[in-house]
Formats: C-alpha cells, structure tokens, sequence
C-alpha cells in the first residue's frame, strides 16, 4: 500500500523475489502495488535488481548465485520470452548473464534479475511458477482490488501485506488465501508457526502444533451408556 514504509518494502521485494535467484518456494513473484506510488516503486526496485551482484558459492562478493541446471536456466528463459510474447513490458533483466556481466557468469546458468510490468492478471508470467530470478508487478486502486489480485491464484502457500496501517494490514491478512502471511516482512520462518498452502500449493501443515499432529497416533474410543436393542434385524 502507498502508506508502507517504502525503502523497507521495495528492500523486502527485492529479497522475496531474488534471493537464491528466486528458487524459494515461497518466492515473492508477484508485487501487487497500489497505483498512486506504482511508477517510483517499479523505478526503484528496477535499480535496486541492476546492482545485484551475481556469483558462484566461492564469491565472497556475490549476492545471489546460478540456477540449478541448464534445463532450468532453459525453462525460466521460456518463461520471459512468454511474458513478452503476451506483451508484459520487461523493465531489467530477461537474459542469462555472459561474461560481459561478470568473470566466470557467462560459464554457469545464471539468470539476470528480471522485472515485468504492465502485465495483466491472465498472462502466463502472471498465473504460472517460474522458480527464478524474476518478478512481475500489477497494480490496484481499492483494498478489494487487491486482495482480488492476490487471490487470483491457483497456488497460495505464503505473501505479505505491507501498510502502516495496522488495522488494515489485519484486515487483508485476513482475506488473502494463502497459509503464511507475513505483516511488513518476507520470508521469516519460525518453528513453531505452521507451514503450508492453499489450493495447488499443498495440503496439510508442518511446522507447529499441527505439524506435530504428524507423529502422533490418534485412538477414538466411544461408549454408549445405553446399549439399546436396534431392531434392525427382526427378531425371529
């Protein structure tokens, strides 16, 4: 919301979305803005994903490292060409890295922090996982807006709400549909709170007292105090 505390949230949105270059399962893809700061949010955050540093696990220096595999490299890079064939507008990014962008980058899968806007809420960017580097920005203009938005998802494992307003913040947390929100933070795991999602994002929890649920072995016992006759059967 245009209330958040903007450094913070544009700093939070580049970590849910680039950490690990975005192979988190709970990965921030979608910032969901309200329009009146839409255009300084998406400016800042475009020149906050150009600086990242990219490098291997020896690079002391690196921010975030490579895809897992060509193969992936390959499908998230299907992934952009799709956001650009449905015509998303690609604000950074959307390339694998050469060594133009760093010693040793062009050898490894590594994938350019990658920004869309201007993308509408069907498009295969949108709806659909790329598990990497990249992050697609859609706007709202009322909190039904963007919960609507938020909703509109076949997955629903975790999000965020980010406003100083606490009762709002309580208030959209509320009717988002996802199993983990977090208020003005991302990515925050504690032992002893649940985890898991909604619709295709799973099914049951781990995690806290219910994932605990997990190693036990529930007994039901039932004791009827009247033992009546049930006539079922006639008797003959």
């Amino acid at each position: 919301f245009a209330d958040a505390d903007f450094d913070a949230a544009v700093d939070n949105a580049l970590n849910g979305a680039f950490v690990h270059s975005g192979q988190v399962c709970s990965a921030g893809a979608r910032i969901i803005v309200e329009e009146s700061i839409a255009e300084r949010f998406v400016d800042e955050l475009v020149r906050r994903a150009e600086q990242i540093t990219l490098g291997g696990p020896f690079d002391e220096h690196a921010e975030t490292g490579a895809l897992i595999s060509a193969e992936h490299l390959g499908k998230v890079e299907a992934y952009v060409q799709s956001g650009l064939a449905e015509g998303a507008r690609l604000r950074c990014g959307g390339r694998a890295a050469t060594e133009a962008d760093g010693p040793g980058l062009g050898a490894g899968h590594f994938y350019l922090p990658t920004v869309f806007d201007q993308v509408a809420r069907g498009m295969s960017v949108v709806i659909e996982e790329a598990f990497g580097p990249v992050v697609t920005v859609e706007t709202f203009a009322t909190e039904d807006e963007a919960v609507a938005t938020a909703n509109d998802t076949d997955y629903g494992l975790a999000g965020a709400v980010w406003s100083q307003d606490a009762s709002k913040t309580q208030r959209i947390a509320a009717r988002l549909r996802h199993g983990t929100i977090w208020i003005n933070d991302f990515h925050p795991y504690l032992p002893q709170a649940e985890w898991g999602g909604f619709g295709q994002s799973g099914v049951g929890r781990e995690l806290g007292p219910t994932g605990l649920g997990e190693y036990q072995e529930a007994k039901h016992i039932y004791q009827n105090l009247d033992p009546q006759v049930t006539g079922w059967f006639a008797q003959k």
